[in-house]
C-alpha cells in the first residue's frame, strides 16, 4: 500500500539548482516508509490515469492533495545542537564562548545528572525541534551516561532521526562538571553506544533512526590521552560517527595550540602528510594526529579555520557544520562558508543551542544569508574562477545546506536530504497561507484573492506579476526560508511516519 501526495514539491538537486514542480505525484511506501516514485507533473485532469499506469484505482489509494499555498520538501536536518541547552536559549547574551561556557552552560548541563530532571526536559526539548521541522538532528548530551540514554530513548520514542552521543571532558572543565579519568571516560561512551544500538530499528525498515556518535567536545576539554583512546575506538569502528567543535572562537584557537604543541602530537595514523609537510599545531591537526578526522567527521563552526587546516579537512573528506546565529550571538565571527564550498568541503547548517538563540533551521538558513553579506562586504572583490567565495549565498545554496549539505555532512546522502525514488520519506508539509497564522508570511491565498498571483488575465490585465507556475512556487519556498516559523511547518515525516508539526495529533 501506498500514500499518494500531489501538489507542490520543492527538492534540491546541487548547490545551484532545485526542482520545484507545482503538479508533482509522489508514492510513499506504507511499509518500509521510502519514496517509490515520483511524477513530475500532473495535471488534475490526469491523475486517475497516472494513477492507474502505477497499478492503483484511486478508491484504495490514500492522496493527499496540497492546498494552494503548500508544498513538500525535504526534513531539515539539524548539524549541530546541544539538546541539554535548549532550558538556556536567551541567556547570557554577554558572553563570547569561554565564558558563556563556564557561567551559563556548564551549570545547566550538570543538572542533567539527575534521570527524572532529563526526562522531563528531554520530552519537551526533542517535541520542539520536530515541530521546527527539523527531522534529523546531531545532538550532543551531556557527560552523564544515563542522562545520555534518556535522550536517545526519547528521540526514538517520538521518532526522529539522530545522531547522539556523550560528551567527553576530562579537562579544563568546573570540578562539578568533569569525568574523573579518560577510562572513565571510555568505558561511558562504550556503554552509550551499545544501548543506542540496542534500539530497535525503524518500523519496514532494518536501518536505524538513532545512531550513536563519538562526542570530544572539543579539544580543550580533553586530554591527549583520551583523545587517543577515542581515535582507537574510532579506528575500531569506521561506521561511528564523529563530532566536535573547531576553530569557534580566536581565543580557544590560542588555547588548543598551548595545550597541544607540535612536537606532542603524535604522527597521523595513516602516516599522510599533506603538500609534503608534517603537522605544525593547528586545531585540525591535533584532531588529525589521533585520527578523529575522517568522512563521517562533522566539526562544528570553523570560523577561524587556517590555510592548512582547510586542506586537512577536505582532504579526509570531513565536514563542517555551519552555525551563524551562534557565531553572531557570542561575537565568534563570521565563517567563510562560500570559500570551503568552492575548495570541495561538506557543509550543513546547525543552530547550535544555545550559543543559538533559536532551535530552528530556518533561523540558521536567514542568518547564513546574512553572514555571506557580512563576508561579502568586507571583500574588496570575490576571488576570479570561483563561485561562491566572498559572495553571498544564494537561495538554492541555502536549501541546499539546510538539507542535502546536512545530509552528506552526516554522511547519509544516499538516504535522506532530497526527495527521490529509494530514499526515506523524511519529509516537511509547508504552508505559505494566511491560516497558518505567521503574520510574517504573506499568504498564496491572499495573492489568489487580490488577482496578484500568476500571469495576469486578459491582455491589458496588470493585476498578476507575469509569473509561472513554478516561479510562483519557487516565490513560496522564498517566503518560508525568509519568513517562516514553526507555524508554516504543518506536517514533519520520518520514515514515511508523521510524527510533528502544527496538524499533528499525538
Amino acid at each position: 500500500m501506498s500514500t499518494i501526495f500531489y501538489g507542490g514539491l520543492i527538492t534540491p538537486t546541487s548547490l545551484t539548482a532545485y526542482r520545484a514542480l507545482p503538479r508533482a505525484l509522489l508514492a510513499v511506501s506504507r511499509e518500509t516508509g521510502n519514496i517509490e516514485w515520483v511524477e513530475d507533473d500532473v495535471p488534475a485532469d490526469e491523475l486517475q490515469d497516472v494513477l492507474a499506469r502505477h497499478g492503483l484505482v484511486s478508491e484504495g489509494v490514500d492522496i493527499v492533495e496540497l492546498k494552494l499555498g503548500e508544498f513538500l520538501m525535504p526534513g531539515f536536518i539539524d548539524t549541530h545542537i546541544h539538546a541539554s541547552q535548549v532550558p538556556n536559549i536567551g541567556s547570557g547574551q554577554q558572553h563570547e564562548l569561554l565564558d558563556w561556557l563556564s557561567e551559563v552552560t556548564f551549570p545547566m548541563e550538570a543538572r542533567f545528572a539527575d534521570p527524572t530532571f532529563a526526562k522531563r526536559a528531554y520530552t519537551a526539548i526533542i517535541k520542539r525541534t520536530i515541530d521546527y521541522g527539523s527531522t534529523t538532528c546531531c545532538y550532543y548530551g551531556t557527560l552523564h551516561s544515563q542522562g545520555t540514554k534518556i535522550l536517545a530513548d526519547v528521540i526514538h520514542n517520538y521518532g526522529q532521526r539522530a545522531f547522539v552521543g556523550k560528551c567527553n571532558m576530562d579537562r579544563n572543565s568546573p570540578d562539578y562538571y568533569i569525568e574523573p579519568s579518560p577510562e572513565a571516560s571510555i568505558a561511558a561512551t562504550r556503554d552509550i553506544i551499545a544501548h543506542i544500538r540496542s534500539l530497535p530499528p525503524a518500523q519496514g525498515t532494518i536501518e536505524p533512526l538513532v545512531r550513536p556518535i563519538l562526542t570530544p567536545r572539543f579539544a580543550i576539554s580533553c586530554t591527549s590521552e583520551l583523545l587517543s583512546e577515542l581515535g582507537k575506538l574510532a579506528s575500531s569502528d569506521p561506521s561511528l560517527a564523529i563530532q566536535t567543535h573547531i576553530s569557534e572562537n580566536e581565543s580557544e584557537v590560542v588555547f588548543t595550540k598551548q595545550l597541544f604543541p607540535a612536537p606532542s602530537l603524535p604522527s597521523p595514523p595513516r602516516g599522510e602528510t599533506l603538500k609534503g609537510k608534517t603537522h605544525d599545531t593547528t586545531y585540525a591537526g591535533v584532531y588529525d594526529a589521533f585520527g578523529l578526522l575522517r568522512e563521517n567527521t562533522i566539526l562544528a563552526h570553523a570560523v577561524h579555520l587556517e590555510e592548512a587546516e582547510v586542506d586537512i579537512i577536505k582532504a579526509r573528506r570531513a565536514g563542517v557544520s555551519h552555525c551563524p546565529t551562534s557565531n553572531f550571538n557570542l561575537r565568534s565571527g563570521c565563517a567563510r562558508i562560500g570559500m570551503l564550498l568552492d575548495r570541495g568541503v561538506k557543509v550543513g547548517l546547525g543552530t547550535d543551542v544555545s550559543g543559538g538563540f533559536s532551535p530552528s533551521i530556518l533561523t540558521a538558513v536567514q542568518h547564513a544569508s546574512m553572514a555571506s553579506k557580512v563576508v561579502a562586504m568586507r571583500a574588496s572583490s570575490p576571488p576570479p574562477h570561483t563561485q561562491f567565495t566572498d559572495r553571498q549565498l544564494p537561495v538554492p545554496t541555502l536549501l541546499y545546506l539546510a538539507t542535502l549539505g546536512g545530509a552528506e555532512v552526516c554522511d547519509l546522502q544516499s538516504r535522506i536530504g532530497s526527495l527521490a525514488p529509494g530514499k526515506a520519506f523524511d519529509a516537511l508539509v509547508v504552508s505559505i497561507r494566511s491560516d497558518a497564522g505567521n503574520p510574517a508570511v504573506w499568504g498564496a491565498d491572499l495573492d489568489e484573492e487580490l488577482g496578484v498571483r500568476g500571469s495576469g488575465g486578459e491582455p491589458g490585465d496588470e493585476g498578476g506579476r507575469g509569473k509561472t507556475d513554478v516561479e510562483e512556487l519557487e516565490g513560496l519556498l522564498e517566503r518560508f526560508l525568509f519568513c517562516g516559523d514553526d507555524r508554516n511547518v504543518r506536517r514533519v515525516y520520518v520514515q514515511g511516519k508523521l510524527i510533528g508539526g502544527k496538524e499533528f495529533k499525538a
